[in-house]
């Protein structure tokens, strides 16, 4: 099964580009010459370089020694939480700042939720001396308040979004509106794999890098590229679609993307859109996500800012639609739990939305011999205050 977009911009029955006409000469651009820019080897040489000398990859594949006795299984963690910014995210925001320069941009706009991808398009922008506006939801802004500031530090401006529930839905939306107006000048660097072709496969290409890694690396520790289980948490999904690229045509390989549950699944309280959503157009894409029966798009909600979103990328929404990717989800309390579990047994405290992924080692029967891969997305630093306030360690 081919699970590569099509010409079309199509995964399966997802994806495509449903944008306004104004913004129509920017994505036809972007999708005529993202790909042979891309494959330019001044372009890919700079881009390795970055990746190498200033996020700091490859990054380690840790075998988690008593993770893996607790659950009776080989866990390696992928440690992106060690890239510079603390997050994944930056791999993809070097890779469309590079592109951003060759398609002859001068200003940057971005959205964010938990404020990673904020801080890391923050710090490619100051790095390559480019203007910078980041929206981010108000709600969002203050729970994540240490990457608010980071944001500023290095020189961007924050622009709160008051309407909704003033998170990750509601900064897209004002990022959107934001390009809507500003089309000629201004490139919009998408942090996950959903918006309009070709930012889904864009975005999954430049987060390839963390499973060609995971394959390396693998073939290092154990003499062989191909885990049991790879394990990612799942917003809009651009650290699972890294963690899953290379690994999608191995059918031998399981592939096990964790949403948020919120309060629970059917608490009306939840960002579990697999569980929960429906075929609709959101942010530019055909994908799933949580609508009322009339279309309106639901609010969601998780103690994780960067898993508060009511969608899933069209990439995801096809593997899930095959079943090439089981789905599960985890709870507020669940998702904590976790991340002080890992905290206490290796030494790592993750950011709550990697917590997501680590809770759902407790939903599987694995043998010892089994091998298991978790994306360990990004560091805990921006999430203290919310530990805090649960208060249950």
């Amino acid at each position: 099964m081919n699970f590569q977009v099509n010409k079309q911009g199509y995964y399966g029955r997802f994806g495509g580009a449903y944008i306004p006409e104004m913004l129509y000469p920017n994505i036809e651009d972007l999708r005529e010459r993202y790909l042979a820019i891309m494959n330019e080897p001044e372009f890919q040489k700079e881009f390795q370089e970055l990746l190498q000398h200033y996020v700091g990859r490859p990054t380690p594949l840790y075998r988690a020694k008593r993770l893996s006795e607790k659950y009776n299984a080989t866990i390696f963690l992928k440690r992106e939480d060690l890239c510079h910014t603390g997050a994944h995210k930056i791999n993809n925001t070097i890779g469309q700042i590079l592109l951003a320069k060759r398609l002859g941009k001068q200003k940057i706009i971005a959205e964010t939720g938990a404020g990673q991808h904020g801080v890391a398009t923050a710090t490619v922008c100051a790095l390559m001396g480019m203007e910078c506006i980041v929206y981010m939801g108000q709600l969002d802004m203050d729970r994540q308040r240490p990457n608010v500031e980071r944001m500023r530090i290095l020189g961007t401006t924050v622009v709160p979004a008051m309407s909704g529930n003033k998170t990750l839905k509601d900064a897209t939306n004002e990022a959107m509106r934001h390009w809507i107006n500003h089309p000629t000048d201004t490139h919009y660097i998408i942090g996950s794999v959903v918006g309009p072709h070709p930012y889904p496969d864009m975005v999954a290409r430049f987060q390839s890098v963390i499973s060609m890694e995971i394959r390396n690396q693998l073939q290092t520790e154990v003499g062989n590229p191909y885990p049991d289980y790879i394990i990612a948490c799942v917003g809009g999904g651009s650290n699972a679609a890294g963690a899953f690229y290379h690994y999608l045509q191995e059918e031998h390989v399981a592939l096990v993307g964790v949403e948020a549950a919120g309060k629970g699944v059917d608490s009306g309280e939840s960002a579990a859109t697999t569980a929960l959503g429906k075929p609709g157009v959101l942010h530019g894409s055909k994908t799933l996500l949580m609508q009322t029966p009339d279309g309106q798009v639901i609010e969601p909600y998780s103690i994780s800012a960067g898993l508060d979103y009511p969608g899933i990328g069209p990439l995801h929404a096809h593997l899930f639609d095959v079943g090439r990717v089981q789905f599960v989800s985890a709870t507020d309390d669940e998702a904590m739990e976790a991340g002080i579990e890992l905290s206490r047994l290796e030494g790592i405290i993750p950011a709550i939305e990697t917590a997501h992924a680590i809770a759902a080692l407790s939903k599987f029967e694995f043998t010892p011999d089994d091998i298991v891969v978790i994306n360990l997305s990004g560091r805990g630093d921006k999430d203290l205050e919310t530990y805090i306030r649960w208060g249950k360690y």
